[in-house]
């Protein structure tokens, strides 16, 4: 992908395509399960299962792709509710519809030009009862991880040059 653990005093990587100790120094794992905001300082996360958390019965349906590529232009805001079939954007011509009903939750700003298969969006199936702003407990523990790895990163001097980076934390 591109990342070296020298890109910065302390480089954190999350989930799978990184190895921590050759491309960062740590790695968070971004895969649901009991697993999920552990850091591993040596090796990878576990590879991605290309499967969204279940929600209600909903797995891969939620998530919205582009059909081809183009540039994005959304007909709804995050927060909106849609019924099955209602359209949410346009992929250049392509017509983009809700594959169910439920809170858009995720979903590209407009402009973006996207390749074929992309994902653009996301549909929450609990309706007006999802949260799309506040931080869902993936992204928290996600978070905490990463600031977990931080601070142990730090604590040990990942690199010389690492206190001189943090001074402004004393």
């Amino acid at each position: 992908m591109g990342t070296r653990a020298d890109m910065a005093p302390v480089t954190i990587a999350l989930g799978p395509g990184f190895t921590a100790g050759k491309d960062c120094h740590a790695v968070i794992e971004t895969n649901r399960g009991h697993w999920l905001g552990q850091v591993i300082y040596s090796g990878c996360a576990q590879e991605n299962t290309g499967v969204p958390g279940n929600i209600m019965g909903h797995t891969t349906r939620r998530v919205i792709r582009a059909p081809a590529a183009g540039i994005m232009r959304s007909n709804v805001k995050l927060g909106d509710l849609v019924k099955e079939g209602d359209v949410i954007a346009w992929i250049g011509e392509h017509e983009i519809k809700a594959p169910l009903t439920g809170m858009v939750r995720g979903l590209l700003n407009d402009g973006l030009a996207v390749v074929g298969g992309f994902k653009i969006g996301d549909i929450d199936p609990r309706g007006e009862t999802a949260d799309f702003t506040s931080v869902s407990d993936k992204a928290r523990a996600i978070g905490g991880g990463v600031l977990e790895a931080l601070m142990m990163l730090m604590h040990q001097g990942v690199k010389a040059t690492s206190k001189k980076c943090w001074k402004w934390l004393k």
